[in-house]
């Protein structure tokens, strides 16, 4: 059983000025360190930064870099660093990458670079729409991180403490996650969410009403929180939460289903939980996310949103979507599948 718990807050740097180059580097070189990658892991996250954030100040509109720890004890420690924009897009992303191309008259070095200097790279781009590239660093001796996960973690602006927070235990039938936003924000938030995330580290495996149960029991004394619960097995999805963390299943073909959790507190008067049961296709992904990402994106998404790979389509909702005046957490995971 592998835990992905203890979510580290997403930094989120708008880059809209050449300092916002240095300030990117500076931020993926301190997560890199906290995650206890090696000194020149360090490094090649520092310079793939800033390659990133450079072509987002030189190309991009309204770019973004969001750097995310991944926590050590899940066998997967490392860092995930994304740059996100929307637009215009790269009208021929393979030639990008390789070294010497360039649409603006420079050394075309960057995007090539950023392939070498990363772990893993991912990139998705449409022409007029925008570019998404996630680059990954592992801690040594790590695990690979999970490819069908992804996940966001956003303060609100001005906040250091983050009143959301999520986790994921994987196992061998499957995988169960929890997002929690725990109500208002700042500190008092961030530990009731906290509380909600311990409860869950302790009883991953257990029913998910008994679950919601004893995570009431816990916030009791808190402010409380709305809590969001999903169990995945090979072609089902179990949902089962209380308050304003929505589900929703995603493909290709659009949204498959959606659900929200029951009225209520946990830890405040919750209702009796219940458990929803819903068919879930293998090339499908389930997104859970707090009401900091506003609901309405999910109403006319285009097929390229929806399509994107988990660790991508996190950054874009929390890009694209995110309140100015709430957390907001955003987590997205591949169905589960057979073992053949």
């Amino acid at each position: 059983m592998t835990a992905f718990a203890d979510v580290a807050v997403t930094a989120h740097v708008v880059v809209d000025h050449p300092s916002a180059v240095h300030h990117a580097a500076s931020l993926a070189k301190d997560a890199a360190r906290a995650a206890g990658l090696d000194a020149t892991t360090v490094e090649r996250a520092a310079v793939l930064t800033t390659e990133l954030a450079e072509n987002l100040l030189r190309h991009a509109v309204e770019g973004a870099v969001y750097v995310q720890r991944r926590p050590a004890d899940s066998g997967a420690g490392g860092i995930d660093v994304t740059a996100v924009d929307r637009g215009p897009g790269m009208a021929s992303p393979d030639r990008a990458m390789v070294d010497g191309y360039s649409t603006i008259g420079t050394l075309g070095s960057g995007m090539g670079a950023a392939q070498r200097l990363a772990d893993e790279l991912t990139l998705r781009t449409l022409p007029g729409l925008g570019t998404l590239i996630c680059a990954r660093f592992h801690a040594p001796g790590a695990a690979p991180a999970a490819a069908d996960l992804g996940l966001v973690c956003l303060p609100l602006r001005g906040e250091k403490l983050c009143g959301d927070s999520a986790a994921v235990v994987d196992d061998p039938g499957g995988r169960t996650a929890v997002v929690v936003d725990g109500l208002g924000h700042g500190a008092e938030a961030a530990g009731a969410s906290a509380e909600a995330v311990r409860v869950f580290r302790e009883n991953p495996d257990r029913p998910l009403p008994e679950l919601l149960t004893t995570m009431d029991r816990a916030l009791r004394g808190t402010r409380g929180a709305a809590v969001s619960l999903v169990r995945l097995r090979p072609g089902t999805v179990e949902h089962c939460g209380v308050g304003n963390v929505r589900l929703l299943l995603v493909g290709h073909a659009g949204i498959a289903a959606r659900d929200t959790g029951q009225p209520g507190v946990v830890g405040w008067n919750m209702p009796r939980p219940r458990t929803r049961t819903l068919p879930m296709a293998e090339d499908s992904a389930a997104v859970l996310h707090s009401d900091g990402i506003a609901p309405r994106w999910a109403d006319s998404a285009p097929p390229f949103l929806l399509g994107l790979p988990p660790r991508l389509l996190a950054a874009a909702l929390g890009h694209g979507h995110r309140s100015a005046r709430d957390d907001a957490t955003a987590l997205v995971s591949g169905a589960a599948r057979r073992n053949t």
